[in-house]
């Protein structure tokens, strides 16, 4: 699949052309040439499988958690191939995923005390909508 729109291209990718657009400002994805040709469909911007794989990759280290300036970063180490830095980069990653679980496991522990004092309370305010009150 060589050659394609840039509307075949953000198909592929699984984003919006505008998305594609949007990576192009930000340096992540490659502007290419105009093919120069006339007619109907000519003048327009092709993209091959680099441009797929490179817009895939956006995507997935989105995923990760990556922000597109880590995104950037992770490109240039490719180009050099610094594993030491990408790791770094992983283990950083690794780190805030951990802080993230924590923190969405402390919420799930306290909803799930408030959801047993709600059903095995006495009457009154249910402890759940208490809790959320602010007073």
């Amino acid at each position: 699949m060589s050659a394609m729109t840039i509307s075949k291209l953000a198909h592929e990718g699984g984003v919006g052309v505008e998305t594609v657009r949007y990576y192009q400002r930000r340096g992540l994805l490659e502007l290419p040439e105009r093919d120069g040709g006339g007619g109907l469909r000519g003048n327009v911007r092709r993209y091959g499988e680099a441009d797929i794989r490179r817009l895939r990759f956006i995507r997935s280290a989105q995923a990760a958690g990556f922000t597109l300036e880590q995104i950037g970063e992770l490109i240039e180490l490719n180009a050099t191939e610094d594993r030491a830095r990408a790791r770094t980069f992983a283990h950083q990653r690794i780190a805030a995923l951990d802080e993230k679980i924590a923190e969405l496991q402390a919420a799930r522990n306290a909803l799930h005390r408030l959801a047993h004092d709600c059903a095995h309370g006495k009457a009154g305010p249910c402890p759940i909508l208490t809790a959320f009150d602010g007073d």
